[in-house]
């Protein structure tokens, strides 16, 4: 058995015994690391695992069970938690009533700052034990950002599967299911939900075949190799849907463009030559009224009469 099955039986040996896992992804994350995710929340599920999301700051992405990402860890338990954007100083008060058999949680914003979004209102189950850990597109821990600095004691002492692809990779997990020449994380997945044995539906095999395409710019990238095709193929045959997929845009400042007017070269001044030697003279400038007469008081009153014979040429010369 070669290294890459030993790794994934190690996975589906430690998934298999644990009750509750948490997925957590870096901040501002990536269409794969999204797509690897929530793919593996999906086949979790199906496990009758209790599962989570976790990101400091995600990413907008109309993706499968993309909705399930929140900013805390936790692996669910009793405790309802109710989580919102929040800066310093914008609460003046939170407090609460019972009418009847509702509870009210009331949150008072402050003189001058705006009231609180509903629909920016996240509601989630925290205070279960944690049992194993999986790190998605994490070449560090510290690289997870507030998700982990804040939260050191979570990471104690539990299974940490850490599934990455990068070449700085640190190797920080009980199992490291690490390939640095795989075109994907979704691909690393894949592997794993199908060691697990897990059935891949439409929205698993729909989500990994976005990260792919995703990660591999269409399938055009360097990275692209047949074992990519060879995946793409099994999430194809499973339903996957395909989805377009917008690049990061990168924003670049306005470039002033500045115009030099072409340098001004002197013009050669031309003479007409006049038969019989003669070449007129080149008006001094001054007002155009002056330059006018002075050329009709300098022009010859009657032409030579010899410039007006014609002129007859022969072999030998002009005659």
């Amino acid at each position: 058995m070669d290294n890459n099955q030993n790794t994934l039986s190690r996975i589906q040996e430690i998934t298999t015994k644990c009750r509750s896992a948490v997925i957590v992804i870096p901040p501002n994350p990536s269409i794969d690391a999204i797509a690897a995710s929530t793919s593996l929340y999906l086949a979790l599920s199906k496990m009758s695992k209790t599962v989570s999301i976790a990101c400091s700051q995600k990413s907008p992405s109309d993706l499968a069970a993309s909705d399930k990402i929140q900013n805390i860890i936790g692996a669910g338990g009793d405790s309802l938690t109710i989580s919102f954007p929040y800066s310093d100083g914008a609460i003046d008060k939170v407090d609460y009533n019972i009418q009847g058999q509702s509870f009210n949680l009331i949150v008072t914003p402050r003189q001058g700052h705006q009231k609180l979004n509903p629909d920016q209102v996240n509601f989630s189950y925290t205070g279960g034990l944690v049992d194993v850990i999986f790190t998605i597109d994490t070449p560090t821990l510290n690289s997870l950002g507030t998700i982990y600095t804040d939260n050191q004691n979570q990471f104690n002492g539990k299974d940490i599967i850490n599934i990455d692809r990068h070449l700085t990779n640190a190797y920080f997990g009980t199992v490291n299911h690490v390939n640095k020449t795989i075109s994907s994380i979704s691909e690393l997945v894949l592997s794993i939900i199908q060691t697990l044995g897990i059935e891949i539906d439409r929205d698993i095999a729909t989500n990994l075949y976005a990260g792919a395409a995703a990660a591999t710019n269409n399938f055009t990238s360097y990275s692209t190799n047949a074992d990519t095709f060879e995946h793409v193929a099994v999430l194809l045959r499973a339903g996957a849907v395909k989805k377009a997929f917008k690049k990061p845009t990168l924003v670049t400042p306005p470039q002033t463009m500045s115009f030099q007017s072409p340098p001004i070269r002197p013009q050669p001044q031309v003479i007409n030559s006049i038969p019989g030697g003669h070449s007129p003279e080149v008006p001094k400038s001054g007002p155009i009224e002056s330059v006018e007469k002075e050329a009709m008081i300098d022009a010859p009153q009657q032409t030579s009469q010899e410039w007006l014979k014609p002129k007859i040429f022969k072999g030998g010369g002009l005659i």
